[in-house]
């Protein structure tokens, strides 16, 4: 069996890791009948189109810059950065794996029997966050009225943003895309005409206390899909540097290993690919990695340049919110 840790030890780019795995998993799958393989490989190519032929983001970015701007107008007083990025291949190839390993895991607890391969193909079509923009809003100290919360207000104005952003992009060439009634909001802060186009984690309890709004465009100039994803400075910090990341991983460590054993081996090939797969990227020693524009001191420290485990950087814009010694009425 073809694993991604089989290419990272050699010392290429990113994007010739991605060819040699995507041709070398292509004629295994072929070689094998292996119609899942060949999923896998199409969903390796289109991260490569994305590397290789990504003139399209400066005009999508140029687009998402306006809303920026439209922010900075609206909201002087108001602290924001808008981040933009590609998924890292190791990110990209833990997800593709995890959705394999959890689907068949969840239909076979609930039937007692595999899915069949077109039902798994159809899972497997879902992919629409290789592009991710990322906005992130504080209402600083200084502004916030006596007795104010912090917190609150900036979910106020994180709502407030939320709803003018799907009219504002589609003026500009995009098509919001339906949630289909995941994670529907049941926040009345949100308008109803917006709600069905978000996810809205930031309603209730999620694991670990995950917050976020999340909500996919289908951008027709460039014919490709991106996420955009709207939170506050502290679901940031839960996100990136709390536990929603630190536990959230150790949990899915010990998950995977709890379906490896309802999931009895030998029994589903797709399964057994995908489990052996993910849990070889959970163990990877990333100082040991030789990948170029790429290090490491141990897995948390990393210097990446190249966008391998901690994704692409498209664009970086800061707001500092204006007036700092002034009172906002």
């Amino acid at each position: 069996m073809i694993t991604l840790n089989d290419y990272l030890y050699s010392g290429d780019t990113v994007l010739k890791i991605l060819q040699k795995y995507t041709e070398d998993l292509r004629k295994e799958a072929k070689k094998n009948h292996n119609e899942i393989d060949l999923v896998h490989s199409n969903f390796l190519l289109q991260i490569t189109e994305l590397l290789e032929h990504n003139d399209f983001l400066t005009a999508q970015s140029q687009k998402i810059r306006e809303f920026y701007k439209y922010m900075a107008h609206e909201y002087p007083f108001l602290a924001f950065t808008f981040k933009g990025r590609i998924k890292s291949l190791i990110r990209a190839e833990e997800k593709f794996n995890g959705y394999v390993v959890e689907y068949i895991y969840d239909y076979y607890r609930e039937n007692g029997t595999y899915p069949s391969v077109a039902e798994l193909k159809n899972k497997l079509s879902c992919f629409r966050d290789f592009i991710a923009y990322r906005i992130v809003v504080c209402m600083p100290r200084c502004h916030l009225k006596h007795g104010e919360d912090q917190e609150q207000a900036s979910i106020r104005y994180l709502y407030e943003i939320a709803n003018v952003l799907p009219g504002f992009l589609e003026e500009r060439g995009f098509t919001a895309e339906s949630a289909q009634g995941v994670k529907l909001s049941t926040s009345d802060q949100l308008n109803d005409d917006v709600k069905p186009y978000y996810r809205d984690y930031i309603c209730g309890t999620s694991e670990y206390g995950y917050q976020s709004l999340h909500i996919t465009f289908y951008d027709n100039s460039s014919r490709s899909y991106m996420e955009v994803q709207l939170r506050t400075q502290k679901m940031d910090d839960t996100a990136e540097i709390g536990p929603a990341n630190h536990l959230g991983y150790e949990k899915r460590q010990q998950d995977e290993r709890a379906r490896r054993d309802v999931i009895p081996e030998g029994e589903c090939v797709y399964f057994d690919e995908a489990y052996d797969r993910g849990m070889k990227l959970l163990s990877l020693e990333l100082a040991d990695l030789d990948v170029n524009m790429f290090s490491a001191v141990n897995n948390s420290l990393i210097n990446d340049g190249c966008g391998l485990f901690r994704g692409r950087l498209i664009l970086p814009y800061e707001h500092l919110s204006r007036f700092q010694n002034d009172v906002i009425d």
